[in-house]
């Protein structure tokens, strides 16, 4: 049976997550209510991840202007289809008996409707990263979905991270513990292929141990539990976090896993340990509001306004001057570092335009960026810098996305089978055996 062909009609959000989201729907045709173009005149101006996504889509209709957009549309390439403006359609009797307000949403609903009932040949669908929005559409009989692409299919690689095998061989065991320069990997019979960097639990029923695969040397070798900033991993998770945050082969690392399990620490312990090899440690995190309201709405300077959402890291930092005490030369230097601008903790809207070379950068709640987001930070990596994110995918903040959707996913992701790549999931918490089961009942 031959498939109908599609319309898709975007909502501002989709437009907001992806300024290219036109060209990533195929052959098939795209509608931009009108109501899109007027919400993203208020996201012109500012210097944030959205503001930038709304001016380049404005350029990118910039460029296929002219009256085809309004009425016969306009070619999106080779192989795609045609791109539309949709002006404001009269909401139908079900659409006015269901909502009263004729706020933004309830105005793409009208024209999705419209462009339902002129082209009964097609299947409309409207594409929305709003939830509520979908669920609005299905109850008037209109085709909705998700944003699809950036989507992670599974989660079960980044949810698993580490691999077990408990039948190795007692004399490879053996030989880890004496070898200096790693077994090579053709000598573990793993029967599927190994990722760089994958880090093994390999057992048997008399010994134990931990490894990491070396891509670049071919080998498998040996984890040791090692010491960084007075920070001594508690779990083989933890250690081999620590282990991957310094190796210096390996510039960047995804650290996931519920709130507790120690991320944010031991990456920022593991930059500590490592200052003498890079100019500057930042520590980052992106703002999401409160309650629905602005940074603007809070009181006080603009330092101010954002200590709430950083003091979770320096509460790491505190945590890490504390284990040294307040009379080690090692406290005194932290502070040093902090004063000259060499340790530096800030919201991630702050380091736009800095220099990213030679640098340890941390990012914090990386689970609420987006995936052009990420990439943005990435891209900007100077010779000599080494880039960490962590944070939670089941803990996100922004309503438009979700664990498959954010950036930290779509990053682990996409950057698996990397040489220069390593991704860790933690799940044991380490805070308490309290703050561990409300995260796991709660």
């Amino acid at each position: 049976m031959e498939q109908k062909e599609k319309i898709f009609v975007l909502d501002t959000n989709v437009v907001l997550h992806d300024h290219r989201c036109i060209y990533h729907f195929d052959e098939h045709d795209i509608v931009i209510p009108i109501v899109v173009l007027e919400e993203l005149d208020k996201f012109k101006k500012g210097n944030n991840q959205i503001n930038f996504q709304a001016r380049e889509f404005m350029r990118e209709l910039d460029k296929l202007s002219g009256e085809e957009l309004f009425h016969e549309g306009v070619s999106l390439g080779e192989g795609k289809g045609k791109l539309y403006i949709e002006t404001g359609k009269a909401f139908s009797e079900q659409l006015v008996e269901s909502f009263t307000e004729r706020n933004a949403d309830n105005r793409i609903l009208a024209i999705s409707e419209f462009v339902k009932n002129t082209h009964p040949d097609k299947q409309t669908y409207i594409v929305s990263k709003d939830i509520n929005l979908r669920l609005k559409a299905k109850s008037l009989g209109l085709l909705a979905q998700d944003y699809q692409t950036g989507k992670v299919r599974s989660l079960e690689k980044i949810q698993k991270g580490i691999k077990t095998y408990d039948k190795v061989d007692p004399n490879l065991i053996s030989r880890l513990y004496k070898s200096q320069d790693g077994i090579p990997v053709e000598e573990f019979e793993f029967g599927e292929e190994i990722m760089p960097n994958q880090y093994f639990i390999l057992k048997n029923e008399k010994a134990s141990a931990l490894a990491h695969y070396n891509p670049f040397e071919r080998t498998v070798s040996r984890v040791e539990k090692e010491k960084a900033a007075g920070i001594v991993p508690r779990n083989a998770e933890q250690t081999f976090a620590l282990d991957a945050l310094l190796r210096p082969e390996i510039k960047l690392v995804s650290l996931t896993g519920k709130a507790g399990t120690g991320k944010t620490l031991l990456a920022l312990a593991a930059a500590l340990q490592q200052r003498k090899n890079y100019e500057q440690i930042y520590l980052a995190r992106p703002i999401m509001a409160l309650a629905d309201k602005d940074l603007g709405y809070l009181p006080g300077s603009a330092k101010e306004k954002v200590g709430p959402y950083m003091q979770p890291l320096f509460d790491n930092l505190n945590f890490i001057k504390n284990r040294y005490g307040k009379n080690s030369k090692n406290y005194a230097r932290i502070d040093e570092m902090v004063e000259e601008e060499k340790l530096i903790i800030t919201p991630l809207p702050y380091i736009r335009g800095r220099s990213l070379s030679n640098v340890f950068f941390i990012v914090d709640e990386a689970q609420n960026l987006t995936p052009h987001e990420i990439k943005t930070i990435i891209t900007r990596a100077g010779e000599g810098t080494k880039l960490v994110f962590t944070g939670d995918i089941e803990q996100i903040d922004s309503p438009y996305l979700d664990d498959k959707s954010n950036g930290l996913t779509y990053m682990s992701d996409r950057m698996k089978g990397q040489d220069i790549f390593a991704h860790i999931n933690l799940i044991k918490g380490e805070r308490s055996y309290l703050a561990d089961l409300a995260s796991d009942l709660l």
